[in-house]
């Protein structure tokens, strides 16, 4: 258990450099830390390491289960670390990316088999909101992105609760003041030749069905 969270503010539009790095320094270790995105806050925590996983789990306290989302903080680095995205897939980001479209592709034999809760598949996203790119710009791959809460307790935008809630289980919190909230992301599955809705969100579905059919013509 950790008994010393860090705690350090940052400017969510001009992100100081060297709260950046400490962040990423503590994924690298294996930690699990709290991040903001353009939603809520998340755990971000290095997908490529059992351990960190582990821990991941260990602080929502819940089982390994359920697939953990991944952040990422441009469209390369998605294809560097996750493989080539199929066309649907490019499409998709090309449109949504940066922003809250979760496309579900396959997961790549580097990850730490936990990350998909036993599917064979991950969620991944480019977030619209400059601290989380620089945290996985920093890392140098996609990090997790669960949000930031207890297993059956609602997640949050307010970093003062990430804090009572979670500082005793974390290393550290990138604090950047409350979150956009709203929607969750919409997760869309393009693992197959044609998409499939998992969870409604942000982004209409009819705006996603929009999208490729402009690309089909």
């Amino acid at each position: 258990m950790i008994t010393a969270m860090r705690r350090v503010f940052v400017d969510p539009d001009a992100p100081q450099r060297d709260a950046i790095q400490e962040a990423a320094t503590w994924i690298r270790r294996g930690g699990v830390i709290a991040i903001p995105t353009d939603t809520l806050y998340g755990l971000a925590a290095d997908p490529f390491r059992a351990d960190a996983v582990a821990r991941v789990y260990a602080v929502k306290g819940r089982d390994a289960d359920r697939a953990l989302p991944l952040i990422a903080a441009d469209t390369a680095q998605v294809i560097a670390h996750l493989g080539p995205l199929p066309p649907l897939a490019a499409s998709l980001a090309a449109r949504f990316w940066p922003g809250p479209l979760t496309l579900l592709v396959s997961a790549t034999s580097g990850l730490a088999p936990d990350v998909t809760g036993g599917t064979g598949a991950v969620g991944v996203r480019v977030p619209a909101f400059a601290v989380a790119r620089a945290v996985c710009a920093a890392c140098g791959h996609p990090v997790t992105a669960t949000s930031a809460n207890r297993s059956g307790e609602p997640a949050t935008a307010d970093p003062n609760v990430v804090e009572r809630t979670l500082g005793a289980h974390i290393d550290y919190l990138l604090d950047a003041g409350v979150t956009p909230g709203g929607a969750p992301s919409t997760i869309v599955d393009v693992t197959a030749a044609e998409p499939r809705l998992v969870r409604a969100g942000a982004i209409a579905w009819d705006d996603v069905i929009a999208c490729l059919n402009t690309g089909r013509r």
